[in-house]
């Protein structure tokens, strides 16, 4: 039995939906008469693809598995997709290939002590280590202090460790916390697109996907525009609990802990002489105060400590 995922409809609903939102004009091709659907139509992209009509229509009904890297590249060129999204039909079109064997299932890696020691390092900037399913892995304490909301919030699982997706959609406090909570909500979707190309395998991705689809109408919304984000940084506002607005600025970096396991590493911190600045040192000063989180129930976790992350 072939182990791969079936994801036709995850090829199908992304190739249309891209096809969906570029005019004629952005191609430079003629037009002419009433079109019957927004974007390109499927003969058009296969011209620019230098494909043939039928050939492009059976893969964007899915059928890619065996297409080659250079008529793929030539889709995402036609298609003007950016670099998250053409990784992304990367991973698709990698993930529908005939597997020789069962894939291994991907486990979570434990944060090296080095990693903690880095991030506790950064005394006055909030610091913290996210897995591909948005689970905040490893933290400082600035970075607790700063997502209190996430970290107090009843979406966190029965070890404590928060979820950035799970608070955000689930958790009708984020739409206070965050100021732009439509861009965190958006983002927060396209990072778990990306991570459910890259492991079609994952059942605690799926899980996870599943239920933001059966609870959140607003997720399955921004879940069916199939965006996808692999990297993010900005500027972030937040409504802090404690010491008020803030206005930061965030990186999110790769941080490779494995072959397999995507992490990220999230650092906020504020401009220099700003309003925010003088309210994040206060957070700081508050945080120091507080006595160290005691471990769950269950003993450590090897990927948790004490803290929290980004989303944008």
């Amino acid at each position: 039995m072939d182990p791969r995922p079936d994801n036709r409809t995850e090829i199908r609903d992304f190739l249309a939906s891209r096809r969906a939102k570029i005019t004629p004009e952005e191609v430079g091709l003629p037009t002419s008469g009433r079109r019957r659907v927004p974007g390109l139509r499927r003969e058009e992209v296969a011209v620019l693809a230098g494909v043939s009509t039928e050939w492009y229509t059976r893969l964007e009904k899915g059928h890619i598995s065996g297409v080659s890297e250079d008529v793929v590249e030539a889709v995402a060129q036609a298609l003007q997709l950016d670099e998250d999204e053409r990784t992304y039909l990367f991973d698709l079109a990698r993930a529908a290939k005939p597997a020789h064997r069962t894939p291994t299932r991907r486990r979570d890696v434990p944060v090296p002590p080095r990693i903690q020691w880095m991030l506790d390092s950064m005394t006055m900037a909030s610091a913290s280590v996210q897995n591909g399913r948005q689970d905040v892995v490893a933290n400082n304490p600035l970075a607790r202090a700063l997502f209190a909301p996430l970290f107090d919030s009843g979406t966190t699982d029965k070890r404590g460790r928060p979820n950035f997706a799970r608070y955000i959609f689930l958790d009708p406090g984020s739409q206070h916390f965050f100021v732009d909570w439509d861009r965190a909500a958006g983002t927060t979707t396209a990072l778990l697109r990306a991570e459910a190309g890259r492991e079609p395998h994952d059942k605690a991705l799926r899980d996870l996907i599943g239920d933001l689809s059966t609870l959140s109408p607003d997720f399955r919304a921004r879940w069916a525009a199939h965006d996808v984000r692999i990297q993010h940084n900005g500027v972030k506002k937040l409504r802090h609990p404690e010491v008020g607005p803030l206005e930061l600025v965030y990186h999110s970096l790769p941080l490779p802990l494995s072959d397999r396991a995507v992490h990220d590493l999230s650092i906020y911190t504020a401009e220099p002489g700003t309003p925010s600045e003088d309210r994040l040192k206060l957070l700081t000063s508050l945080a120091a105060a507080q006595p160290a989180a005691a471990e769950p129930a269950d003993g450590p976790h090897p990927e948790r400590a004490p803290g929290s992350p980004s989303q944008d």
